[in-house]
């Protein structure tokens, strides 16, 4: 697989074999295609054989050129019917409490996939089916996943606030870690109100995983086999992530390792963690460019064309550039900016990404005092003078402002990782197949399949 596609199932490896199957779908298909059956059921949805052999095809030709790190297809199989659970659980929770993604957000997400990748959607397009994957599949089940990330949203918002004090506490204690660290992590999980003996049969468990560990197993392929996390079929891979943006179960515990070094069985919230620290880097003194501008905005409305603004604006840089009027004063009668155009047009002194991606390349091509061309971003028609430039240290705020984001991430990953557990409980959930079933994923008609027994409001 080349490594365009290679990114591609990274984003979205399960989600292309996951398709959300109606009672009256389901019908229909199971009278086309008699051979293909149910695997598991998760509430009022099915899934079926054919969808698993896709999603674990998926897998296989991601790790095509590292075959070893999989484990038996029995066992892979397993993990990946897990997954499919709990993101067909997600998606349900997503559409039954009204969220809806549509065709433009899902045309906005495919131009990011491409533009990523540089190249544009066509190109994409002609990359997925080359390789024998279906554009319609990759654009159904990318709605999908935005569904679930906005569903992650709405779990977490109100829960993850974060207050100044908070920040200001964080600060004062001399805790937050600078620098990143590239992590991988294995989540041995214990099942929501586990008694003892079943949290000493996880316990067991995980130091099974630590032992063959230390024997020389690897660790992404001891992730892909071992791990309950989301992040599984990825290797138990975090990517790269400041200090104190680590999971809290085992901050510190990071802090003190070496690099390669494969940490020793912890306790945390949600089961049993194991993680190895990949790399660490730190982070110097932040000293960022900063400029100060001034701009007049003519803006486009239902009465105001694009064309007949951009003839505004156009001629107003004459009147500036060619015949000498003062720029403040212009801007002061004709600029339509409300927050600006009473101080003469004057952005003040700003970061270079501050007014977004088109302002950030025009202020940064010119030079001080000269006027750009007109422009024009999504609030209309812009001309911009550079007024100078300034190497600003920003070290204290970016300090403020990696608190707040620790805090806020460390707050919305124990939230919705204990929705998701708090759901998966409550959910009817069951294999049709003895192979497939175990602790966590019962056999249909087994007394314990329900879960709870009770069904839960669908709000988050």
């Amino acid at each position: 697989m080349n490594k365009l596609l290679t990114q591609l199932v990274a984003i979205c490896c399960l989600l292309l074999a996951g398709f959300a199957t109606t009672t009256s779908v389901r019908a229909q298909i199971l009278d086309k295609e008699p051979i293909d059956r149910i695997v598991a059921v998760a509430e009022e949805e099915v899934i079926l054989q054919s969808e698993l052999d896709r999603a674990v095809a998926n897998v296989l030709a991601q790790y095509r050129s590292n075959p070893q790190q999989l484990p038996p297809r029995n066992v892979l199989e397993q993990q990946v019917l897990q997954r499919l659970i709990i993101m067909r659980l997600q998606i349900q929770r997503a559409q039954a409490t009204g969220i809806r993604i549509s065709d433009a957000d899902v045309d906005q997400s495919m131009q990011r996939v491409a533009e990523s990748n540089k190249i544009d959607v066509r190109t994409l397009r002609a990359s997925l089916e080359r390789d024998g994957l279906s554009y319609d599949d990759f654009r159904k089940n990318l709605r999908e996943q935005l569904q679930i990330q906005h569903l992650q949203q709405r779990v977490v918002q109100n829960q993850a606030n974060v207050s100044d004090s908070e920040v200001q506490i964080l600060l004062a204690s001399n805790s937050l870690k600078t620098g990143e660290v590239h992590l991988q992590h294995i989540l041995v999980g214990v099942p929501d109100g586990a008694d003892a003996a079943q949290i000493q049969a996880v316990r067991e468990k995980a130091d099974s995983v630590k032992k063959q560990l230390d024997e020389g197993m690897d660790f992404t392929a001891a992730a892909i086999r071992f791990s309950s996390a989301q992040d599984a079929l990825q290797g138990g891979d975090l990517g790269w992530r400041h200090y104190d943006e680590v999971p809290e179960a085992f901050g510190n515990l990071v802090d003190g390792m070496q690099k390669g070094q494969v940490s020793q069985v912890l306790r945390g919230p949600s089961g049993f963690h194991i993680v190895k620290l990949i790399d660490s880097r730190a982070n110097g003194k932040q000293v960022i460019t900063e400029y100060h501008a001034r701009h007049i905005l003519i803006k486009i409305t239902d009465l105001v064309s694009s064309d007949e603004a951009q003839k505004t604006i156009v001629d107003i840089r004459r009147r500036i550039a060619d015949s000498g009027e003062d720029f403040a004063k212009i801007a002061m009668k004709n600029s339509e900016d409300a927050s600006t155009a009473s101080a003469g047009g004057d952005l003040g002194w700003f970061p270079v990404d501050q007014y977004g991606t088109r302002v950030s390349e025009v202020v940064s091509t010119i030079k001080d005092n000269d006027i750009s061309q007109p422009f024009q971003t999504d609030a209309g028609w812009h001309i911009l003078q550079r007024l100078g430039t300034r190497q600003q240290d920003r070290t204290q705020d970016m300090q403020r402002q990696q608190a707040r984001e620790v805090l806020r991430n460390r707050k919305s990953e124990e939230e919705y990782e204990n929705f998701l557990r708090q759901m998966r409980s409550e959910a009817y959930v069951c294999a049709t197949v003895a192979a497939d079933a175990g602790p966590e994923l019962p056999l249909c008609g087994e007394a314990n399949a329900k879960g709870t027994g009770e069904k839960k409001p669908a709000t988050p």
